[in-house]
């Protein structure tokens, strides 16, 4: 089944390196990219992606400002806050906000994670 999966990263080579694992990973899946919250919450709007990368540090809205908005209007998506971002309020934000928390750099183990925690309910 083809799913479709929203990257969101301020970094372009981090938005690269998780495309290219989980297009190795997931040949059939569809990949969107945003570089930043407010472009997230767009896209989640007019795409409504099975799953979504968020980093936690971008410009404009944080990730957690942007899930909270795309929860809003969209409760189905399974979201993975990939982020350098460890710190235990970190940790503790993503449990409330019912996301998983992945540890960057984007590793294939970390993006293997990732995938894992998107597949597991599917």
């Amino acid at each position: 089944m083809s799913r479709t999966l929203l990257i969101v990263d301020d970094s372009k080579v981090s938005r690269m390196m998780i495309r290219a694992k989980v297009a190795q990973l997931q040949p059939d899946w569809t990949i969107l990219e945003a570089d930043n919250g407010d472009e997230a919450v767009a896209l989640v709007r007019a795409s409504a992606p099975d799953f979504i990368t968020m980093d936690v540090n971008m410009p404009g809205i944080n990730g957690f400002e942007a899930v909270e908005q795309i929860r809003a209007f969209n409760t189905s998506a399974r979201i993975a806050m990939l982020t350098a971002n460890i710190q235990e309020a970190s940790r503790d934000r993503a449990a409330q906000l019912q996301v998983t928390f992945v540890k960057k750099p984007a590793t294939e183990p970390a993006i293997r994670e990732a995938i894992d925690y998107f597949l597991a309910a599917s």
